[in-house]
């Protein structure tokens, strides 16, 4: 396996499953129905390429046996704002195959931050992952873990509680990760 292939299925255990960020990401990965890729591409159209062909093997794969991919990005769009400006690109390739609607992109990185809030904050934590990650998820099962879920709306707050009731020297224990 990749080095960062088991970096990236670690933080899935210890933090995305371990805190129950996501609720529904569970199931499916002890199910063995999330597949990590670790993209090698150092250009845009390389991961581009990449992320499409991403897409078709979730479109051709039934969700009982494939039901999401996180693409790992860790040669290129360290910065945050490259990666931001990147999610544009992303969305016009969906549109682009016809896929919007049918697929998602969730985006998550080393140095997330949510507009308006300064780095430190817990909720960024949220979405920190240990390399720029393109999470793509069915909108079928989204709309069906969202339509199970008692409190979907509840989630990110309760996300962020979860954090802010840790301790400083606990969240660096836990994202130690993100040291570069």
């Amino acid at each position: 396996m990749h080095p960062v292939e088991t970096q990236v299925r670690a933080w899935l255990e210890s933090i995305v499953i371990g805190l129950n960020l996501c609720p529904f990401a569970s199931k499916p990965f002890r199910e063995q129905r999330v597949r990590v890729f670790v993209s090698e591409a150092s250009t845009g159209i390389e991961l581009l390429t990449d992320l499409q062909m991403e897409l078709a093997r979730l479109a051709d794969t039934h969700a009982a046996i494939l039901e999401t991919t996180l693409i790992a990005i860790p040669k290129m769009l360290a910065d945050f704002a490259d990666y931001n400006d990147f999610l544009d690109d992303v969305d016009a390739l969906l549109d682009q195959y016809e896929w919007s609607g049918e697929y998602q992109v969730a985006s998550f990185h080393p140095d997330y931050q949510f507009a308006g809030t300064v780095p430190t904050e817990a909720g960024n934590y949220t979405n920190r992952s240990p390399v720029p990650i393109l999470h793509l998820l069915r909108e079928d099962s989204v709309a069906a873990a969202i339509d199970s879920h008692p409190d979907p709306e509840g989630i990110p707050e309760a996300n962020v509680a979860r954090l802010e009731a840790m301790s400083l020297a606990q969240r660096r224990a836990l994202f130690s990760f993100l040291a570069r």
